[in-house]
């Protein structure tokens, strides 16, 4: 027997194990992405159960993972996420939230209370001086220090 007559007979196998890999890989992921190529290669499984050459489950399994990806996986990952709180968390958060210098700030450092309370190590750009009591707004997170401007006027603390 040959190699591409074992290939061909055996090839059920090897699909079988690619949708076995691909369907641990997405427990791992949750992404729907290997879930996705998991189907198709079951699609390839299919057709080499029913006889078709390897080139054409090859373009099977390709057709069918291209399908799934950008018919079924939209809608999916849409409703998975759908009950996401959209509220920004973390450093996140701190983008734009409002402060008072506490210890004068310049571009090698200071100090903010921000608006929820904590106190953060703080920078402005090599322009500013940032004198103690004026207000000001968050404008980046580097690490353990937030990077402020001052507040222009009329905007809420």
């Amino acid at each position: 027997m040959d190699i591409v007559t074992a290939i061909t007979q055996f090839a059920w196998i090897v699909w079988i194990a690619l949708a076995a890999v691909f369907l641990v890989v997405e427990m791992l992921t949750l992404d729907f992405l290997f879930l996705m190529f998991g189907i198709a290669s079951l699609a390839g499984l299919v057709s080499a159960l029913t006889g078709a050459p390897l080139w054409l489950q090859v373009v099977i399994v390709a057709v069918v993972a291209v399908l799934l990806l950008l018919l079924i996986r939209p809608p999916l990952l849409r409703r998975l996420r759908r009950g996401e709180d959209p509220t920004p968390t973390n450093v996140a958060a701190l983008i734009g939230m409002s402060g008072r210098v506490v210890a004068t700030i310049d571009a090698t450092g200071g100090q903010v209370r921000l608006a929820n309370g904590e106190t953060w190590s703080a920078r402005a750009d090599a322009a500013s001086v940032l004198e103690p009591g004026t207000e000001v707004s968050v404008d980046r997170v580097a690490g353990a220090h937030v990077h402020v401007i001052r507040r222009t006027e009329g905007l809420p603390v």
